[in-house]
């Protein structure tokens, strides 16, 4: 089979949310995000064993994946839609009861015309300016949206899993400013919150990246096996190249296997020259260019040829992967491509 096989552990998956629900306070309600097809992993399969860990509240960007939770999960669980109410939402919140976390006076008055008594949530700009009410903004509006009953205040830190700089506390005494005397539940904790301690968890916390496996989740049961098939391997003769540029040449004979993946399947370029495989324990370094379909790696001191190597696994996470190709296990995840085979284990009937 010449594709990659990219094996999710669902059970794993399901140990991250228990411990990210055990690290938040007592009393408060662990979510979970499922946004990006379930951070590239699937998202209903993901969905259904949150569901059987003990997640009742779940969080994804925009409306359409709502819809797709709401197919996996059936009525119950509450499905928070970060981008808001937008136009040409209506229909699809109120059908499949999700609750949009209103981010504008825009957005609360469309609401609250097209869907009168409906659920919503509102999310509060506490410095990210990113998305949420500014300060003035919702004091303008605060006793009209309490009035109409909000299921959840939400905002989101900017700097949780490396503040430098004091900025989550103001963010923090920003957020209970303007959440003083509310009465609603709160939500300010993703991943990063929930490990800052209790102060930051509130009535909520969603976790995201911890859950599939990803720093600031410093100890994660690891969720994400990828392995590539090896097509073919030669011998490369000192001073020959490899790949597309020429950009890596041999000083001394090396054994090199071409693996069936490459950009097309989610692989960063910037692995050029600097990313590793393995195998068996054994690292295997990335030689030339990442391409859109092939990736070659010097297997001279394994000792045969592989029929496979791995570019996740037990030797080498999502942030190891992000940190040779200088970026985020985030994006290592979301970017798996659609030709892997795919393969869940554990988390049976999901």
């Amino acid at each position: 089979m010449a594709t990659g096989s990219l094996t999710i552990d669902l059970d794993a998956l399901a140990r991250n949310w228990t411990e990210l629900d055990r690290a938040s306070a007592q009393g408060v309600e662990t979510g979970a995000v499922v946004k990006a097809d379930g951070y590239g992993l699937g998202a209903a399969r993901v969905a259904r064993t949150l569901v059987k860990a003990g997640a009742r509240r779940f969080f994804v960007a925009i409306a359409e994946e709502g819809a797709t939770i709401r197919a996996a999960l059936g009525r119950g669980p509450e499905i928070c839609v970060f981008s808001g109410h937008m136009p040409g939402d209506a229909d699809m919140i109120g059908d499949l009861d999700l609750v949009p976390m209103l981010n504008s006076v825009e957005q609360l008055t469309r609401h609250m015309e097209a869907l009168p008594g409906h659920p919503f949530g509102i999310q509060l700009d506490t410095g990210m300016n990113r998305l949420g009410m500014e300060p003035a903004e919702w004091a303008a509006v605060r006793d009209i949206a309490l009035k109409a009953g909000p299921r959840l205040i939400m905002s989101h830190l900017a700097c949780s899993d490396e503040d430098t700089t004091g900025f989550n506390e103001k963010q923090l005494t920003c957020f209970r400013e303007m959440t003083e005397g509310t009465g609603v539940p709160r939500s300010l904790a993703a991943t990063g919150g929930i490990l800052l301690g209790p102060d930051y968890h509130f009535e909520v916390t969603r976790p995201g990246v911890g859950l599939y496996g990803g720093r600031p989740f410093t100890d994660p049961a690891p969720v994400v096996a990828l392995s590539l098939p090896v097509i073919q391997s030669r011998e490369v003769e000192p001073g020959e190249s490899i790949g597309y540029g020429c950009t890596w040449t041999a000083e001394e004979r090396r054994t090199v296997a071409t693996v069936a993946a490459g950009y097309a399947d989610g692989i960063l370029r910037y692995l050029t020259n600097r990313g590793t495989l393995w195998f068996d324990g054994h690292p295997c370094p990335i030689l030339g260019r990442v391409s859109m379909d092939l990736i070659t790696a010097d297997i001279t001191d394994l000792p045969r040829t592989p029929d496979a190597l791995d570019l996740l696994g037990p030797d080498q996470g999502v942030d190891e992967v992000a940190d040779a190709a200088q970026t985020i296990g985030y994006e290592v995840l979301t970017n798996l491509g659609a030709r892997y085979a795919r393969r869940y284990t554990g988390g049976a009937g999901s």
